[in-house]
């Protein structure tokens, strides 16, 4: 799609996005603010900006609120398309809403989509008999808010007005009426955003007035006895009758499970949650709604829907006020869910000038790459190495996980989950990186990925850690615990195809490892991954360790994000326009880089006597 600039005067700041893109959202993209009350609707008429050079057509809003200044150059900003380079002006904001900190060190305007409004009602006569819920939309119009309102609503709004209130406070979600109480209730006012991992849901209930957590709360998907990854659970779906039912309900029945304990920590009402923000994989939205994921599983692997979605929470069935609205990210594509848009989001890598990649290491690989000029997305399936499958001693990351690894002289020193009291019982995917590259660093392991044979490691001081296991050599972590040569084999697989397809999305960006400048490891378990045993591993590409960070759940952040900032929210749902998807089935030599790829890297000297001495 093409590239379009937007000149932003008296600042001079530049913003690159697609065409077609508004000249408001393409503001947000670059981090400038542009006033407006309505969310960028067209109603408030308080986003207008003059169009210095490029063509900007008339729109109905404008000739509303800007008629006389039309031939002038004036257009609101939030319904003039980017369809050429343009410069514009736009004027001093009046008003600087507040501002925090979020995802990875992105200032973000505290703007939530969820709004209060009190009004004084004037007591209806004869001569004003307008219906309850027509003198409420009188009341927001004054205030630019034009809004729609569904059935349900109509009871609620009937119970507020039976005594005749002096003062009402509606509830507004967007464009859409939640509710209408008698009174000031202004003060509580919350939402909630959700990871909806495979693995692990996280809630985070947020005060929307002061943008603080006030509850977090995390689980195992209840989808987990129907399969570890999103392709056995597409199976699942696909076997029996009620299978898309029931991966459905345990979805939902894990949302609700963490909802209400971070409603219960934090003592809020779920009529008090007005808007719901969730973020996952392509197939855990569909299996959320109920759609059949059979599509994603075949080839050329569509899904029904990757747009961003508003919908009702009780149509959804999620816990908050029923009217209350839930707002699903965009995805990229069929396995770039809207979990990676909401990494893009946290860590602002498709707007800023630094060429990064992102990489959310896990049972599906997802890769972006990028910077504000151009990025590319892909995604890697490589299997469920990381977390622990197929792995002899593999477990999940609970107590009594190895999680650290380093081999020093004849020691052999591990980090267990649960503390130092802990008896290791097996390994986790962060566990098994270290081990396998501690391995290479200390000569126990060749490149292609072979232990060595009892002759060969002769001398070593970790010689008589080599064992052998119905005739399969492995090496012994801790008593009980083994690293054996298949699983090497199952984790050379697993970051083969990782590494392939950065290399796949780098090569296609004409990127190459000297010109990042960060790698980024999102996700939970990136966060645990050892920089210098990636490295090692050709796990990512070769750039000096202090140029790899651990990010954390960006996926979480960008959602919290989303929900505190309807501005943050334009700017996801633009990502994946912006972001170029490569499907590495596509790629004619991907089966030779990934046979490359299997092989280990040389080891440096340096790194060599840096790690193993």
């Amino acid at each position: 799609m093409r590239k379009l600039q937007v000149t932003y005067l008296p600042s001079g700041t530049v913003a690159t996005v697609p065409e077609g893109t508004t000249v408001f959202n393409a503001a947000h993209w670059a981090g400038l603010p542009i006033d407006s009350t309505c969310g960028g609707r067209g109603t408030c008429g308080k986003c207008g900006v003059r169009v210095v050079e490029g063509h900007a057509e008339r729109t109905l809003a404008d000739y509303r609120h800007l008629n006389a200044d039309l031939d002038e150059g004036w257009r609101l900003s939030c319904q003039c398309a980017v369809t050429g380079d343009m410069v514009v002006e736009v004027p001093r904001l009046l008003h600087m809403p507040k501002a925090a900190t979020m995802g990875v060190g992105r200032f973000v305007l505290l703007e939530p989509n969820v709004a209060t409004y009190v009004f004084e009602v004037p007591e209806p006569t004869l001569e004003d008999p307008r219906g309850h819920l027509q003198r409420v939309r009188d009341l927001l119009e004054g205030e630019g808010i034009e809004v729609t309102c569904e059935p349900a609503v109509l009871p609620s709004l009937a119970e507020a007005f039976a005594d005749e209130p002096s003062t009402i406070t509606a509830t507004v979600v967007g464009d859409h009426l939640v509710e209408v109480e008698a009174g000031d209730t202004s003060g509580r006012m919350f939402g909630v955003s959700f990871d909806l991992g495979t693995t692990t849901v996280v809630a985070t209930l947020l005060d929307l007035r002061s943008g603080a957590a006030v509850g977090v709360a995390s689980t195992i998907n209840r989808q987990s006895p129907f399969g570890a990854d999103v392709i056995a659970r597409m199976g699942h779906a696909m076997q029996t009758d009620e299978g898309l039912e029931q991966l459905r309900t345990a979805a939902l029945d894990t949302l609700n499970a963490v909802l209400t304990e971070a409603r219960s920590t934090a003592g809020v009402e779920a009529r008090k949650i007005a808007e719901a923000v969730v973020v996952g994989n392509a197939t855990m939205l569909h299996l959320l709604l109920g759609v059949h994921p059979r599509s994603i599983a075949v080839s050329p692997f569509v899904a029904t829907f990757t747009e961003p979605l508003d919908l009702r929470a009780a149509d959804v069935g999620i816990g908050i006020h029923p009217s209350g609205r839930v707002a699903l990210f965009p995805s990229i594509g069929a396995y770039v869910g809207a979990d990676i848009v909401a990494d893009v989001l946290a860590t602002g890598l498709a707007r800023d000038g630094e060429m990064r990649l992102l990489v959310d290491v896990g049972t599906n690989g997802e890769i972006v790459c990028g910077n504000a000029e151009r990025s590319a997305a892909s995604a890697a399936p490589a299997g469920p190495a990381f977390e622990g499958g197929q792995i002899l001693h593999g477990m999940r990351a609970t107590d009594g996980a190895i999680e650290g690894v380093t081999l020093t002289g004849g020691e052999v020193e591990l980090q267990v989950i649960g503390g130092p009291d802990e008896a290791p019982r097996g390994l986790c995917g962060s566990g098994l990186i270290d081990a396998v590259a501690q391995l290479r660093l200390v000569g126990l392991l060749d490149e292609k990925g072979s232990l060595l044979g009892g002759e060969q490691a002769a001398g070593h001081p970790l010689a008589d850690r080599l064992v052998d296991r119905e005739g399969i050599r492995a090496f012994e972590l801790a008593p009980g615990v083994l690293l054996t040569q298949l699983d090497v084999r199952e984790l050379q697989s697993a970051k083969g195809a990782i590494s392939t397809g950065i290399e796949v999305v780098m090569h296609h960006l004409g990127v190459v490892a000297a010109d990042l400048d960060e790698v980024l490891l999102a996700g939970s378990f990136g966060t645990y991954i050892n920089p210098r045993s990636a490295v090692v591993l050709g796990l990512v590409p070769p750039v000096p360790v202090d140029r790899i960070k651990a990010v954390g759940n960006t996926a979480s952040e960008g959602a919290k994000m989303a929900l505190m900032s309807f501005r943050e929210r334009e700017v996801a749902f633009e990502l994946p326009r912006f972001i170029e998807y490569v499907e590495l089935s596509g790629a004619a030599d991907f089966n030779d880089r990934f046979i490359r790829n299997l092989a280990f890297p040389p080891i440096e000297p340096a790194t060599t006597a840096g790690a193993a001495g």
